[in-house]
């Protein structure tokens, strides 16, 4: 999955929600906010989709679980 998919999808989804979206580029990583829950993004175009179902599973206290498969 590409990277740009990844976070419009965590966006939408959180805009859909009513939960605040942000993005902090860090040195190596990009830092994701969405409501109270913080993580952080590599920065390769390419995102392996084992990485991003776990990424998406650290905002399901946020979006609810299993949000990504909707």
């Amino acid at each position: 999955m590409k990277r740009r998919e990844v976070l419009s999808k965590l966006a939408a989804e959180a805009k859909r929600k009513g939960q605040p979206f942000r993005t902090v580029e860090l040195k190596r990583h990009t830092g994701v906010i969405v409501g109270a829950v913080h993580s952080t993004l590599k920065r390769h175009a390419e995102i392996e989709d084992d990485a991003a179902r776990k990424f998406f599973d650290q905002f399901a206290a946020v979006l609810g679980k299993g949000w990504w498969r909707k």
